[in-house]
């Protein structure tokens, strides 16, 4: 997480328009956790939720939206879980860490090594940092009931790493759903969200910065909401756009594509411009429906 100067603000509005920095299946004693409620039958590796979750599943075709999944359990978090490999949580509902609010200094629920994936988890509030990815990671049916501080935050140095969210939902999102600190491609597909400041940010003042990329494909969301994606110019981020749905915006309000201004000096980077071009907003007016 970016180290922010001492006369820096640190309301959510003056939040809104930068981004910060900020990762094994868990072992015993690694975080304390009490499991209760019915277990559904595993998931193959890799190809998706459990069968109990089928139902529930958010896939999102056009317009449509997925039913929110009814939890199967509950599981008791009192601190961070450690997760690599793969932890399919099977639908059950993990709570809760942190005050559910726009504090920089709240510890995530998971912390993903990289190249694990967390699959078919409900995330209820508070859920303190969310989701932490230090490299490649794989986030599949997870779905945050009320978006604390962020809903996930993708980390790494590699041009090359790839970060996929793949179906979930996210409601309450009162600032950033995704932000987007390391270096890459996160491709969010699949995904519903309710309530957001910005569906995506790549970091518009970390330390480190780096060209990166967003690819979003077949999401809806659902107003109030202001941005699908920001993204820094100068660095040569991009930002590509197919299948979307916007609900509840009959005015067109929600930007698809804003850019920024990037620095690393925790400075507020300014606005520049919106709307697609032919180098950083790649998307046509076919790619968005209004609803």
């Amino acid at each position: 997480m970016v180290e922010l100067p001492s006369n820096s603000s640190n309301s959510p509005a003056a939040r809104q328009a930068r981004g910060r920095p900020r990762l094994r299946r868990f072992a015993a004693g690694a975080a304390v956790v009490v499991a209760t409620g019915l277990l559904a039958a595993p998931a193959t590796a890799g190809t998706g939720p459990t069968t109990a979750a089928a139902a529930t599943t958010a896939a999102v075709v056009g317009p449509a939206l997925a039913a929110w999944p009814t939890k199967t359990g509950d599981v008791t978090v009192t601190a961070t879980i450690p997760v690599s490999g793969t932890l399919d949580g099977r639908l059950r509902r993990y709570c809760c860490i942190g005050n559910g609010g726009q504090s920089e200094s709240q510890d995530p629920m998971f912390n993903l090594a990289s190249g694990a994936t967390l699959a078919n988890v409900i995330i209820g509030a508070p859920a303190g940092d969310g989701v932490h990815c230090a490299g490649p990671c794989t986030l599949r049916n997870v779905w945050w009931e009320d978006v604390g501080e962020d809903a996930a935050t993708f980390r790494g140095n590699s041009a090359s790493n790839t970060y996929l969210v793949d179906g979930g939902g996210a409601r309450g999102a009162a600032d950033k759903v995704f932000q987007h600190n390391g270096a890459g491609t996160l491709t969010i597909r699949n995904f519903q969200a309710t309530t957001f400041g910005k569906l995506y940010r790549s970091c518009g003042n970390c330390s480190t910065q780096t060209r990166r990329n967003v690819v979003i494909t077949g999401v809806v969301v659902t107003t109030p909401g202001s941005v699908l994606a920001g993204i820094n110019s100068n660095f040569g981020d991009t930002a590509r756009f197919t299948n979307v749905t916007i609900v509840n915006d009959p005015n067109r309000r929600v930007v698809v594509c804003q850019k920024f201004i990037g620095n690393n000096t925790g400075a507020e980077p300014p606005k520049n411009g919106i709307g697609p071009d032919s180098t950083n907003c790649f998307f046509t007016a076919s790619n968005i429906t209004y609803q």
